[in-house]
């Protein structure tokens, strides 16, 4: 496979439909839907199996994080607590046909880690594609490709990331993913947040219309229900198809918990009839640690930091452990200085990184928008869906407080140190909104163009959670045409939205700049979707603002 480094080596929600009115929940319809949903008809067996795939994750210089579930008998579905410890061996090699093995080991998998195993291979060299696989019994997985980063100190002249958030199983198929997989030209793929999402069958799907059914059906609070969700996911088999291609790099968002989760609580939790918010969060951590092949650098969190040689470092932010709760939309709490979306130790980390960074470019992994955002003059038949799908109130206030315009303190805070220190060529890159946007990050938003841009984002759409035209039922691209100027004029800093496809990212990172392609899907309802590119904009070194592009790479 060629090389996506051409490196010199030297000597690492939007928003889903929102629970206005508060829900009772029996504690027995918890644990309705049997745990063998999450089982593919007709693949039982007593025999080890790898039903869930291979993945790896957070390269660095030297290794990566391998991840498989072995399935050793057929009542050990995820999430059952049954099973016997299985033996679970790796290798890795430089060749597909495993002729060249350079590291190989084995590990134990048992009930009380969900039969999921993670070995963090170290040993290897940097910049170089690697073949891993596993087997138990006699059985071998699939054979995966991954990628180490480049060396710290090489001079890397390209980078090629995948860019995808937001996947609601109800509401379609990953076909995003399967187009990622089919590209073989990415060094690795971010997912943004949302990998899985909470809600009961039925309750957010396409629509309104189930395109498949999750499982559990109920909506997931304890530890089994997390662990079965994320292993239905694990069946898709374009899902299945990217991780076998390219290591992913991830962080979580609020679906992976609950819907507009925040340090102590959630929209979508009702404290008493579903448990405990410290023991749902718990649950949904361990669930997530256990299914993902993700390197916390802190117990407990996602924040940590990736970097690519010289070119890129790649700081991750954890937005929903220890935030604030929200604040009502229009309120002047989105202003007080002891709210904090980071967290008072994730935000010094940040910009403490963000400072000492030697590489040209500082990317941001951030799971909400962080450019600000106010809807404007839309006429009323406009308003209505887009208050309700940014969770805004009907009356048109327009502040989101789920997103950094919620805690304007921290978000003021981090850019006054990058204009203070002169950090330049920061870019977030978000998820969560469900739209494709292109953003300036203004120092001050009212007085833009005027005042300094610093730093830019690109926002990704979702891979299928309903987005604007979903919510007003029109066809695509519909709502899209009559918003987008309307938000723009409001917003200057913003140089395109598109409110209604569904899709992904390429993100291409050359010294000079760094251009995303936005692609979008033809029918998200559809197994055998196809993908087409939308448009493309680019920050160029120095600018800290976005320009569109006419090609992508």
């Amino acid at each position: 496979m060629t090389s996506r480094y051409r490196a010199t080596e030297g000597a690492n929600s939007p928003f889903p439909r929102r629970r206005t009115v508060v829900k009772a929940a029996a504690a027995t319809a918890v644990l309705a839907g049997p745990l063998v949903a999450a089982l593919p008809a007709g693949a039982a067996t007593e025999a080890p199996a790898f039903l869930h795939g291979v993945a790896s994750g957070d390269p660095l210089p030297d290794g990566v994080l391998l991840w498989t579930r072995v399935t050793p008998t057929s009542e050990a579905v995820p999430g059952s607590g049954l099973g016997p410890d299985t033996e679970v061996s790796w290798t890795v090699a430089t060749d597909k046909a495993f002729t060249n093995i350079v590291s190989r080991g084995s590990l134990t998998a048992t009930a009380a880690s969900d039969h999921t195993v993670k070995a963090d291979i170290r040993g290897l060299a940097p910049a170089t594609d690697y073949f891993f696989r596993f087997s138990a019994g006699g059985t071998d997985s699939p054979a995966a490709r991954t990628r180490t980063a480049p060396a710290t100190d090489a001079n890397v002249t390209g980078l090629r990331f995948g860019v995808v958030t937001c996947a609601n199983w109800e509401a379609g198929y990953f076909s995003s993913y399967r187009h990622l997989a089919a590209r073989n030209d990415l060094d690795a793929w971010l997912h943004l947040g949302d990998y899985i999402y909470e809600y009961k069958s039925g309750e957010y799907a396409a629509r309104g219309t189930v395109v498949r059914p999750h499982a559990p059906l109920n909506e997931i609070i304890t530890l089994a229900d997390y662990r079965t969700r994320h292993g239905r996911y694990k069946t898709d088999p374009d899902l299945q198809a990217l991780h076998l291609k390219a290591p992913v790099i991830a962080i979580w968002d609020d679906h992976e918990f609950a819907d507009n989760a925040w340090s102590g609580g959630a929209v979508n939790h009702t404290e008493g009839a579903e448990g405990t918010w410290t023991a749902r969060q718990a649950a949904a951590k361990q669930a997530y640690f256990e299914w993902m092949p993700v390197r916390p650098a802190i117990a407990g969190t996602t924040y940590r930091r990736l970097r690519f040689g010289k070119l890129a470092d790649l700081s991750l932010l954890d937005l929903r452990s220890f935030r604030s709760q929200q604040a009502s939309s229009g309120s002047g709490a989105v202003d007080d200085p002891d709210r904090t979306i980071t967290g008072r130790a994730q935000l010094d980390w940040l910009k403490a990184g963000l400072k000492a960074s030697d590489t040209k470019w500082r990317l941001v992994g951030n799971s909400v928008m962080i450019a600000p955002f106010v809807i404007g003059s839309l006429t009323a038949d406009l308003l209505k869906p887009l208050a309700k799908l940014l969770d805004l109130p009907q009356d048109g206030i327009g502040v989101n407080t789920d997103q950094w315009d919620g805690y304007t303190d921290d978000r003021r805070e981090l850019l006054a140190h990058l204009r203070s220190n002169a950090i330049g060529n920061t870019v977030f890159l978000t998820g969560d909104i469900h739209m494709s946007w292109a953003n300036d990050v203004p120092v001050d938003a009212g007085t833009y163009p005027l005042s300094a841009s610093a730093a830019t984002e690109f926002v990704i759409t979702s891979v299928t959670s309903d987005n604007l035209d979903d919510i007003v039922k029109v066809p695509e691209g519909t709502v899209s045409a009559l918003a987008a100027p309307l938000i723009q004029l409001a917003n200057r800093h913003v140089h395109w939205v598109d409110t209604d496809r569904h899709g992904y990212g390429v993100l291409d990172i050359t010294a000079d700049r760094a251009q995303m392609d936005y692609y979008v899907l033809s029918d998200r309802t559809s197994a055998t979707a196809t993908s087409s590119w939308e448009r493309s904009y680019r920050t160029r070194s120095g600018t800290q603002k976005v320009e569109r592009t006419y090609d992508p790479v």
